[in-house]
């Protein structure tokens, strides 16, 4: 796979495509199976109509294996390439039938991935000469989340914790139902020693007094600066110094991101990277015999 992502096992990417392909194909494609010869082998290329960074080669070569591993795939680009409109990321060739009902579930793939990989890459690009890193959300959609995260990575990004249970995250929720920030991260010190659990603490915090509260209490390895303006992050940043690791989340934009890299936060969280995002045009073509 050529990517360190601990979630990004086999049994995780196999759980998903039957489970894709499952949702698509059901009992059986029936348009293949009505139009299209069992006996028919067949060819077809993946067409990019669109520039940006491809993600999902190496998935799709997954997905038509595990349908058909009697079919031929031909990666021709590999994953975090950048593309023009006219490039030819793969050929196919087996049964016709195999090609077509994988079909939809591997553009759906490229076509997401890619945009995601095309946006990530963007971003960080605005932060060339900057040490700070860009980290993904949980913003993700429900049970896709591993290949969007995958595209992330692709794309030049880091992955922030996958779910809820790879790490601790005390939100403003948390804060506000525990009653207060020391509230929040000593009962959750208390909880992680009980449940012989060894999970990273990060809080969430809105202004500089509640900076001032979690720096009182401690225990913690990120505090998080959730909108801030960047002179206030900076003020905060001095009261932080280099006891913990610190992290810029919300309304990050491709206008606001290098201000908020040049205060000198360690990390920018971006939810947009896999909800805001313009998939690129992909699609599969057979090739005329």
């Amino acid at each position: 796979m050529g990517l360190d992502l601990k979630y990004l096992t086999k049994p995780a990417i196999l759980k998903f495509i039957d489970a894709a392909l499952k949702e698509d194909i059901e009992d059986g494609d029936h348009s293949s199976l009505g139009s299209i010869p069992s006996d028919l082998i067949h060819e077809a290329k993946l067409l990019i109509k669109d520039d940006g960074i491809i993600a999902g080669l190496s998935l799709a070569k997954w997905i038509f294996a595990r349908l058909d591993k009697t079919l031929e795939v031909d990666l021709l680009l590999k994953d975090g390439d950048h593309v023009r409109s006219g490039d030819v990321g793969l050929t196919v060739k087996g049964k016709a039938r195999s090609i077509l009902s994988a079909e939809r579930l591997v553009l759906n793939c490229l076509q997401r991935m890619s945009g995601i990989a095309t946006y990530t890459n963007k971003m960080t690009t605005l932060l060339d000469g900057t040490s700070v890193k860009i980290l993904d959300t949980r913003k993700t959609t429900p049970n896709f989340r591993l290949m969007e995260k995958w595209a992330v990575k692709i794309g030049g990004a880091e992955n922030h914790r996958f779910g809820l249970y790879d790490m601790v995250m005390l939100k403003d929720n948390h804060v506000d139902y525990a009653g207060g920030i020391k509230k929040a991260i000593t009962s959750t010190q208390e909880y992680l020693k009980r449940n012989k659990k060894d999970l990273k603490i990060e809080i969430e915090t809105r202004n500089i007094e509640e900076v001032k509260e979690v720096l009182a209490v401690g225990g913690v390895d990120i505090i998080m600066l959730d909108n801030m303006l960047p002179s206030v992050m900076k003020e905060a940043l001095q009261l932080i110094g280099k006891k913990y690791k610190t992290e810029a989340s919300g309304g990050i934009t491709e206008k606001n991101i290098r201000d908020m890299a040049d205060t000198g936060v360690d990390f920018i969280s971006v939810g947009a990277l896999t909800h805001s995002y313009k998939s690129l045009d992909i699609s599969l073509k057979a090739v005329k015999k």
